[in-house]
């Protein structure tokens, strides 16, 4: 396969950035889009041109770190990660559009690469349980129903690729958040800190300059991990509980 690739380049934050294409040839079809880039970048250090930045780390779909937006959509044409994209699902010839992820609480850090450090600072402020030490019950004694289990680890799954922010039009970290929540709040050892971690989290999550949710979907529908929509109406639930029992006391 011969493309044409149409690459953001910026080289701070603070630069203005902008497009530049390149060529690639003999691309395989089996090739991961990352594996692409590799080739890509090995013929820019070879003509000792600085090479293209983009994130990666597991390659196996599993760490959320290769965030791209590739012909207008997060993670390209599947509903999956970009490391698991392959080239078969482009056409001979054709012109490739790669950008970073576009959301004012991803500042661009260099190319392709953006700062999702915003995530972390949302799951540092109550994205997770206080457990006393000492004599913890297994927690495969305390019975949970099936129904209830499978649903939290489902919202476990989300991997915090940004792919719901970079598909919104306002920039929303709503169902990313609302992941976060549920598999804590649907499990006995979350309830205790249920309506802290609502509040914080969601207070941390406007801080950071997401937007609001205006419920289209498209978080939804490019979720690698198919986070259901139905976690974003739990968190407001959460929230809303918190917030009335929080000013009655």
């Amino acid at each position: 396969m011969n493309l044409t690739l149409k690459v953001w380049r910026q080289k701070n934050a603070s630069d203005k950035g902008g497009f530049r294409e390149y060529k690639v040839k003999d691309i395989s079809e089996h090739m991961s889009f990352l594996e692409m880039l590799d080739v890509l970048n090995e013929e820019l250090l070879e003509k000792g041109e600085d090479p293209v930045h983009f994130d990666h780390d597991c390659r196996e779909g599993i760490c959320g770190m290769c965030s791209l937006h590739i012909n207008g959509k997060p993670h390209g044409p599947l509903q999956t990660t970009t490391c698991q994209l392959h080239m078969r699902s482009f056409n001979d010839g054709e012109t490739i559009t790669i950008e970073p992820f576009r959301a004012k609480a991803f500042p661009v850090v260099k190319d392709l690469v953006v700062d999702r450090g915003a995530f972390d600072r949302i799951i540092q402020s109550g994205g997770y349980v206080t457990v006393n030490t000492g004599g913890v019950p297994d927690a495969n004694e305390i019975p949970i129903p099936k129904v209830i289990a499978d649903e939290a680890f489902d919202s476990a799954t989300c991997i915090g690729c940004g792919a719901c922010v970079a598909a919104c039009k306002n920039a929303s970290a709503m169902l990313f958040v609302s992941a976060k929540i549920s598999q804590l709040a649907l499990l006995p050892q979350g309830k205790v800190e249920r309506k802290e971690r609502a509040e914080k989290m969601v207070a941390q999550m406007d801080a950071e300059g997401f937007g609001a949710c205006t419920n289209t979907g498209a978080c939804s529908a490019e979720c690698p991990k198919e986070i259901k929509l139905s976690n974003i109406a739990r968190m407001n639930r959460e929230y809303f509980t918190a917030s009335v029992t929080t000013e009655n006391v």
